[in-house]
């Protein structure tokens, strides 16, 4: 037994069509979702530079152009000798901008006692890493040994 294929006497038979404009919207549409909704987090890194403990690489007084914060043993700050009223990073961050009038150039040197509370030293290279320096020294002192 055979059935006839097609629509009658030798009639061609139906192509299959995709409709492929269709299929190419939603692909679109799946592209722009997923670049819309996409975050692309950008790792706030501060470049530290660690200055040497040698006589050859001292830090001068006579250089100006440079930022200067001093952490005392008991968390107080000083912006370029200036001390703050209260220690706090807002404060700080005030100070920082104040004092540097806008220059994100400036090297930030951080002069911490030795004491001193290890959050208030990362209080400060954070401040410094949000207002955008980038330049920023651990002032240390040459060892006897």
């Amino acid at each position: 037994m055979r059935f006839k294929r097609g629509r009658g006497n030798g009639a061609a038979r139906d192509e299959i069509f995709i409709n492929l404009a269709s299929l190419i919207d939603i692909i679109f549409v799946l592209l722009l979702f997923f670049v819309v909704t996409t975050t692309f987090t950008r790792e706030n890194q501060l470049t530290i530079e660690l200055p040497e403990s040698s006589i050859h690489n001292p830090i001068t007084s006579a250089n100006v152009d440079r930022l200067e914060v001093t952490i005392s043993n008991d968390g107080k700050y000083a912006v370029n000798g200036r001390v703050l009223l209260q220690s706090t990073e807002d404060a700080l961050t005030e100070a920082m901008i104040a004092e540097s009038k806008g220059n994100r150039d400036l090297p930030v040197l951080v002069t911490a006692d030795a004491n001193a509370k290890y959050q208030a030293v990362i209080t400060a290279m954070s401040a410094a890493g949000q207002l955008g320096f980038s330049k920023l020294r651990l002032v240390t002192v040459e060892s006897d040994q």
